[in-house]
């Protein structure tokens, strides 16, 4: 006959065990209620990069927002993290149309494009506007993704999209934002030169080319399926999530160029983020205070979130 333990009775023999591990024959069971369940596993997600001039290709995985991101790619190909000027999505090309932004699709393959070549160019500011539309890689680069064609940046041949602006004036702006850098820009006096320094991408060997050609490189030309997307955060985990739907992607492209033709600056990611505000925001004085909630930095003028929200609720150019 067995004898009960002080504080009740003895567990049978193959009771479960107790977080992971096997109680000892004869040890009580704890008084108290039961463990809490285990939470469900996240699935594991692998991405598959290539330096875009040319390595082998490297997995990553656990990266929450682009420094990590950033960290993870540097980590696999041994460089440092500051090397990488942008990464763009399926091709090795400096192509503006497929730069990572806030999201990534769980079919894309990434290319990180690194620094190149170091060039200083002096340039006259004859009119207000310079022809340039900035972005940023979300972790201190601030570069160009678009020329207007006939500007006085398109004049000088040495410019190209792509291109990282590192300084202005010998005064550095790494670690700036897009906007603060194109605000730079556009307070700089009219008819005084000033010299830029720009970091091109580091060029693609031939080999690129052919290896896309036969098929050996994987991410070139590949269709993501767009139906989930790992979403980045600045703070906080990364969510991943269902990808959005056609009128929001075509929402976030009005408020793209809405941005562009405001404030000098292209970033998808931020459109996004104003398209889920303006959704739910009934009115033009409601969007303006839930914008300035959340990117109260950006001091957008009244007339910019009236387009925004225009674009956003009345896609058809019903206003209100």
């Amino acid at each position: 006959m067995q004898r009960a333990g002080r504080h009740g009775q003895q567990p049978p023999e193959g009771s479960p065990m107790e977080n992971g591990v096997g109680q000892e024959p004869g040890t009580p069971e704890p008084p108290g209620p039961a463990a809490p369940r285990a939470p469900r596993a996240r699935p594991r997600l692998v991405f598959h990069t290539q330096l875009a001039h040319g390595s082998p290709t490297g997995r990553i995985e656990g990266f929450t927002n682009v420094k990590e991101l950033y960290a993870k790619i540097a980590e696999v190909f041994d460089i440092s993290p500051t090397e990488i000027l942008f990464c763009t999505l399926n091709t090795h090309k400096v192509d503006m149309q497929k730069l990572l932004g806030g999201q990534i699709g769980l079919e894309d393959f990434i290319f990180a494009h690194v620094r190149g070549e170091t060039k200083e160019v002096e340039v006259t500011k004859t009119e207000d506007a310079l022809g340039l539309t900035i972005t940023d890689n979300g972790a201190g680069y601030a570069f160009i993704k678009r020329i207007k064609e006939g500007s006085i940046i398109n004049r000088l041949q040495t410019v190209c999209v792509g291109d990282s602006i590192e300084a202005i004036n010998d005064h550095t702006i790494v670690g700036c934002r897009h906007y603060e850098v194109a605000r730079m820009l556009r307070e700089l006096p009219r008819a005084q030169p000033f010299t830029l320094r720009l970091v091109q991408p580091k060029k693609a060997f031939d080999m690129i080319a052919q290896r896309t050609r036969t098929g050996k490189s994987p991410g070139e030309g590949r269709v993501a399926s767009g139906k989930e997307t790992l979403r980045l955060r600045t703070q906080g985990p990364a969510v991943l999530e269902e990808g959005p739907s056609p009128s929001e992607e075509e929402a976030a492209r009005q408020v793209d160029d809405l941005l562009e033709s405001y404030m000098g600056i292209r970033d998808s990611d931020l459109a996004s983020t104003m398209v889920e505000v303006a959704k739910g925001s009934p009115s033009v004085a409601q969007l303006a205070q839930g914008l300035d909630s959340v990117l109260g930095e950006f001091a957008f003028p009244q007339e910019f979130v009236a387009e925004v929200w225009a674009a956003v609720c009345h896609p058809k150019g019903d206003k209100e």
